[in-house]
């Protein structure tokens, strides 16, 4: 289809709009006006009115790149950086997240784990980092263990594993969520294995768990199968430990019970009554905070 040239009776601005649309340039179309009255009043030269132009069309078409990426990697909930509450977990080191955003990992197709109890930030750590890859131009998808497997055993059933697989090594960095968090179905552990194998040296990960390395033979049903993914997993990798207590329920710790509540948030008693005489309480003293 050809482009709609300009009508050259038409005023000098409706000359430009059209060429405007012909070059599909929505944004810029939108701000000719205030550009040319800006001209017009001598607040901005011929070449910073084309600048502007130029730019709001430029950041238009940069937002939108970025929008449609997100949505294809399946990033539909964004977390930044900036928005991490690091003064919350102050066992993570805020310096190395900061350097891991610089994407060094990605080029180098290293995998970086993201470990620690539920609620501790991984998720939001992981996600963050899709997003600064993405703006940076480079491609990403995030998903679930249990999707992943989920998807990778119909591709099995319907004879198109490789396919899929090779989908799956087309991003230049692959998120896989929540490992350990639901049980692996039989074969599971075989399916991931074939992709992580198929990706490595090939393409960076970010791989989130509650449960370390030693738990891997449960998780994924053979101890056999867990030793061949972290003999992969581990060999270009970056393993970031968060210790602490979970942010969505830092304001309902009280009601947990207290084996499961965060050992900062429980009321451990103080040490007894040396002046206490007769026969310690049942439940109290050393033995209690041992327990």
């Amino acid at each position: 289809m050809s482009a709609i040239l300009p009508d050259p009776s038409a005023s000098l601005l409706d000359r430009i709009k059209t060429s405007l649309v012909g070059l599909k340039m929505p944004r810029a179309i939108e701000v000719v006006d205030r550009c040319v009255a800006r001209l017009d009043h001598g607040e901005i030269t011929a070449l910073e009115a084309i600048e502007q132009l130029l730019l709001e069309e430029l950041t238009f078409r940069e937002n939108r790149r970025i929008k449609t990426a997100l949505v294809m990697g399946r990033l539909g909930t964004i977390k930044t950086l900036a928005g991490f509450d690091f003064s919350f977990q102050p066992s993570l080191d805020k310096a190395r997240v900061l350097a891991l955003a610089e994407l060094n990992f990605v080029e180098r197709c290293e995998v970086v784990h993201l470990l620690g109890p539920p609620g501790t930030g991984k998720s939001h750590l992981a996600t963050a980092l899709g997003v600064e890859a993405v703006k940076a131009g480079k491609s990403v998808y995030f998903i679930p263990l249990a999707d992943l497997i989920g998807a990778l055993a119909k591709a099995e059933r319907e004879g198109s594993l490789r396919e899929r697989i090779r989908f799956y090594c087309r991003p230049a960095l692959l998120i896989v969520d929540e490992i350990g968090y639901l049980p692996v179905v039989p074969g599971g552990g075989n399916l991931f294995f074939q992709l992580v194998n198929a990706r490595y040296e090939k393409g960076a990960m970010i791989l989130t768990s509650n449960r370390g390395f030693a738990e891997w033979g449960e998780i994924f049903g053979s101890p056999v199968v867990a030793t061949a993914l972290l003999d992969r997993l581990l060999h270009h990798a970056i393993v970031v430990q968060i210790e602490g207590s979970s942010y969505r329920l830092r304001r309902h710790a009280d009601l947990l019970p207290e084996l499961v509540r965060p050992i900062s948030s429980r009321t451990l008693p103080g040490p007894a009554d040396p002046k206490r005489r007769g026969r310690p309480p049942k439940y109290g003293g050393a033995d209690r905070q041992a327990a």
